[in-house]
């Protein structure tokens, strides 16, 4: 099998030439997010932890939902998912000065369902990414790779030290490129939403894995979902007014969550003009039994709104029924969030994770040679 990473050798070589390269301990590290960065996406894209009102013809806190088979109503065509892997390689000595160097693998990639139910992939973007403290490198050093890099297809430098919506209050130079990273994944669901997947049949629905982002708030394409495993926990819900109003936070809402059940639909505020304009709700898709807390089996489901209008209950039914229909798979001991996959989602996961090189072929193609020789 050739080298698969030998087109960075350039690349390589300059690190190692306008600096010094200490390699990581075995080469290659993986490197994770220090917070799940689900969880963390769906704070950012929330201006507060107050949630006002129900913003759906019912004014029911609860409702039970009936499973909808794509037999029914094949409602979900189009399905979602991105992932990235990122590794620690060693750090770049530059004088006083030192950055980690990091290697992250990215793709998205998109899955649409047949009518007989096969599933088959429709598109698929996957990237290399070099990251590094562009702050702690010499401008000389750091315009060389950024010409080397510029040669080599699908790959792309980012400096960690930029500040984006996941990298705001990480400090930690690895972490901030782990998040970097996986702020880099959203961005190409983004694109290969808007790019391959925006126009298609009015009644074909798409599921994007995750929270959707701003970018959705004035949505002009088909129509879709973000359905969110992770989700924000510090919500508060003020549900009334008067003497009869209460407020709940988001354990004392889902602990009462039924399975096969949903929440009343509640408008994300992002901002005066944008509230509304993305609504949510939360649906329990497995029994709280045998779980190990009451956020566990339950999805967070988010829909553009762009006239702002109350959503019609039916139709939050009947996407409710539809996701409660697709949680088939239980992948249970591989993914701690077993609880709250979906079927088909799992699939576009595979797709994309089945692109990325090993950990093992990330170690033996990286060889930092020990007089600053590099080739890889």
């Amino acid at each position: 099998m050739p080298n698969p990473l030998s087109p960075l050798s350039p690349a390589l070589a300059i690190l190692a030439s306008e600096g010094r390269v200490l390699p990581a301990t075995g080469q290659a590290i993986v490197d994770m997010a220090s917070t799940d960065p689900d969880e963390i996406y769906d704070r950012l894209i929330t201006d507060t932890s107050l949630v006002e009102g129900i913003w759906e013809s019912r004014r029911s806190l609860y409702q039970p939902v009936t499973p909808v088979s794509r037999s029914e109503r094949h409602l979900f065509r189009y399905f979602l998912d991105g992932s990235v892997r990122t590794y620690f390689i060693g750090t770049i000595l530059e004088h006083e000065r030192s950055s980690p160097l990091q290697i992250a693998q990215i793709g998205a990639a998109g899955v649409h369902r047949e009518g007989n139910g096969r599933l088959r992939v429709v598109t698929i973007r996957h990237k290399t990414l070099l990251l590094l403290d562009k702050s702690s490198l010499s401008d000389q050093l750091w315009n060389g790779l950024t010409e080397a890099v510029r040669q080599v297809p699908n790959c792309i430098l980012r400096a960690t030290s930029d500040d984006d919506l996941f990298g705001k209050g990480v400090q930690e130079k690895r972490s901030r490129g782990a998040h970097k990273a996986n702020w880099a994944m959203r961005e190409e669901e983004i694109a290969l939403v808007r790019d391959d997947l925006a126009y298609r049949p009015s009644d074909h629905w798409l599921v994007s894995d995750g929270s959707l982002g701003n970018e959705y708030v004035d949505w002009p394409g088909a129509p879709l979902i973000g359905v969110a495993k992770s989700f924000q926990r510090d919500l508060q819900f003020k549900i009334g007014s008067g003497p009869r109003g209460q407020t709940l936070n988001l354990y004392q809402l889902l602990s009462s969550l039924e399975e096969g059940h949903r929440t009343a639909v509640f408008p994300r505020w992002a901002g005066e003009a944008r509230e509304g304009k993305i609504v949510f709700w939360y649906v329990r898709i497995r029994p709280q039994r045998g779980l190990d807390y009451p956020l566990m089996g339950v999805v967070k489901i988010e829909m553009p709104n762009p006239n702002r209008e109350a959503v019609e209950s039916d139709l939050v039914d009947l996407i409710s029924g539809a996701v409660c229909a697709e949680r088939s798979v239980t992948p249970h001991g591989r993914d701690s969030r077993w609880h709250a996959h979906l079927y088909a989602i799992s699939i576009a996961e595979r797709v994309i994770k089945d692109q990325f090189y090993s950990q093992e072929v990330i170690k033996a193609a990286i060889r930092w040679p020990e007089m600053q020789d590099t080739i890889i």
